[in-house]
């Protein structure tokens, strides 16, 4: 560790902002086996700064009780030259797990398929879009008309960007490295300025912790350059941007999604609850409103309740036939995503297959996308997505009915809030999307 002042207290909260505060090096040795009292509003407070109404918790309404943020002393970090950084999860002054904590929500989901006898192993591809301007630049466009860093040509895995985008991901990198964070390749993506960065095997907790500390890594470095990046799932017009999870499980070091002749039976459990829950679950892995923007045949995203081996235009594309590789990819989920409950919800829809032994229907062989009448779409609007999950008695098991009907409630007060404050739900991008999403989570 270097001699900091000063240690950054890290969490997100269900939105997948990315909290905390900066305590003294006295404040931290006090404070490091008990926690930090953060109030609970911060579960209260929606991304354009106003507080909730319709759910609340617990119960804060008048009070604004605390609640203590334990940090996990494994992520203590050298951040930067005098500061150190530790991430931590929230709990009850009582001692019991804020049941809405999204790391706790990982937690238990990993604790119950180690009941099981496996443990998964997680990777990640983030997906995010650079722009020349500065952030104050940004802001005083609106977040509009920016100039694509490395040029306006989009195109993928192109070598041909210009310094300047190079220098951007070399810094990047850089940081994580000098972080701890394990990254496996980074490269142009398919719109202007975009990049996808892909960060290496973990379990679940690390590999959240690693996604939600490289969205800061990003952003510092853009800051630091003069630069803007956005994980927006769909910062202009045009293009649109996810995140692809990618998930096995082993028991006594064996990767037990792999046969010799295709899926295992244990992935085929998994996919079977993936697809269970995929609907309910979409409400968690496309959290805003421009998430749905996404939702468009041909365009990359997957729109229909789907799995294929080795398809890439379904939902769940099974790689398999290898020892190490064999895996499932989670191809839902928005840029936009809070990293914690991406896996609570693929965990909990892999937990349900499993001990329900639910079989998946039969998988697409062609383009999942336009599939005839009877083939489930992904529901395309944060109401549907909203109602699924609500209605959902395999998630509600598995996350809590309290999670379940804070989430709801949240999503329900974001939708009000875009249709009676400015949002267009008939522009290909509104206003007020760009100014509440660019910049959060």
């Amino acid at each position: 560790m270097s001699d900091p002042r000063a240690v950054r207290l890290e969490a997100t909260n269900h939105d997948g902002s990315f909290l905390g505060k900066n305590v003294s090096m006295t404040k931290f040795a006090s404070g490091k086996e008990s926690g930090f009292a953060f109030a609970d509003i911060l579960f209260a407070i929606d991304l354009g700064n106003e507080i909730v109404l319709g759910d609340a918790f617990p119960d804060w309404r008048g009070n604004l009780y605390d609640i203590q943020m334990v940090p996990d002393l494994s992520t203590l970090v050298a951040w930067k030259p005098g500061l150190d950084a530790v991430i931590g999860d929230y709990w009850l002054k009582d001692g019991t797990p804020v049941p809405i904590c999204p790391r706790n929500l990982v937690r238990k989901l990993v604790a119950r398929l180690a009941v099981l006898g496996y443990t998964a192993t997680i990777a990640v591809e983030i997906e995010a879009t650079l722009f020349e301007e500065s952030v104050q630049e940004a802001r005083k466009r609106g977040y509009r008309e920016l100039t694509p860093l490395g040029g306006g040509a989009g195109a993928t895995y192109h070598l041909a960007r210009s310094k300047d985008w190079v220098d951007y991901m070399e810094a990047v990198v850089d940081r994580l490295d000098r972080v701890g964070i394990v990254w496996e390749a980074w490269t142009d993506e398919a719109a202007a300025g975009q990049t996808e960065l892909n960060l290496a095997p973990a379990d679940p907790i690390t590999l959240a912790d690693s996604w939600a500390r490289t969205r800061q890594v990003m952003r510092e470095v853009a800051f630091d350059q003069g630069h803007t990046v956005t994980f927006m799932a769909k910062p202009t017009a045009g293009y649109g941007q996810g995140a692809h999870i990618n998930l096995s499980l082993q028991s006594d070091g064996v990767n037990r999604f792999f046969a010799e002749d295709g899926p295992s039976p244990l992935m085929r459990h998994a996919v079977g609850g993936l697809l269970a829950t995929m609907e309910g679950n979409t409400s968690l892995a496309l959290p805003q409103i421009t998430s749905y923007r996404r939702l468009v045949d041909f365009t990359g995203p997957p729109t229909t309740v789907s799995w294929g081996v080795n398809n890439k235009t379904a939902a769940v594309r099974a790689i398999t036939g290898h020892s190490k590789y064999s895996r499932l990819e989670y191809r839902l989920p928005g840029a936009d995503v809070n990293p914690y409950l991406a896996l609570a919800g693929v965990l909990a829809g892999v937990l349900a297959g499993i001990e329900r032994e639910i079989e998946p229907p039969e998988q697409v062989t062609d383009m999942a996308w336009c599939l005839p009448e009877g083939v489930p779409r992904i529901p395309d609007t944060m109401s549907k997505a909203g109602a699924a999950l609500d209605a959902d008695p395999l998630l509600r098991e598995y996350l809590g009915d309290e999670f379940v009907d804070f989430w709801v409630a949240s999503r329900r007060w974001e939708w009000m809030e875009f249709h009676t404050k400015g949002g267009d739900p008939f522009a290909e991008l509104s206003q007020w999307e760009s100014t509440r999403y660019f910049e959060f989570p």
